[in-house]
């Protein structure tokens, strides 16, 4: 028997953390060798939500409070995981259902080795999509420079920007002058 024909059995062809009768597929618990001991079966709006964190729906996760106590240790980790980034999420019911949860110190540390890390702050720009070093971004309202006596246009495209130490912040090149840019100000291309 194949490792998902074995999942479909134990799940019953349904998404074990939400009980969606959508179709399901294989998701590995990483870190994982693709064992059967080591993966789950869920629904494409459980994986999308897991694998794009900035769309999760706190509502739809309310189901963890029946998944959690799966007899399942992937089902548990799995659990364990988005309760924890729900709370990081500002989701502050969640912190309830984590603060219930027993794990062995190896399940633990499984569990914990495959989170992400929300404490590092983030760059994002004004739709909230994440800006890294390099990318390009377009301002989306007139800037006055100051001590640069210019003003940066709306829909001018700052390219090849920097990060700082301040996530709120980012610097770019405009009409030759490295300046320092709100990040609320720009919409990534």
């Amino acid at each position: 028997m194949t490792t998902e024909n074995t999942l479909l059995a134990r799940c019953g062809s349904k998404c074990e953390l939400c009980a969606a009768d959508a179709p399901v597929a294989k998701f590995e618990v990483a870190p994982s060798d693709g064992s059967v001991e080591q993966s789950v079966m869920l629904c494409p709006t459980c994986t999308d939500q897991i694998n794009n964190p900035d769309t999760i729906d706190g509502n739809h996760w309310r189901c963890l409070n029946d998944s959690m106590w799966s007899q399942e240790l992937p089902v548990q980790v799995m659990a364990w995981r988005q309760l924890k980034t729900l709370k990081a999420k500002g989701e502050d019911w969640a912190q309830d259902l984590v603060d219930m949860m027993y794990f062995e110190e190896d399940v633990q540390k499984w569990a914990e080795a495959g989170m992400v890390d929300f404490s590092a702050e983030t760059t994002r720009d004004s739709n909230g999509a994440p800006l890294v070093a390099g990318d390009s971004v377009t301002l989306i309202k007139d800037l006055v420079v100051k001590g640069a006596n210019f003003t940066a246009k709306r829909g001018t495209m700052v390219k090849n920007i920097s990060l700082t130490d301040n996530p709120l912040h980012v610097e770019g090149r405009v009409n030759g002058t490295r300046i320092v840019l709100v990040s609320a100000y720009l919409k990534k291309q």
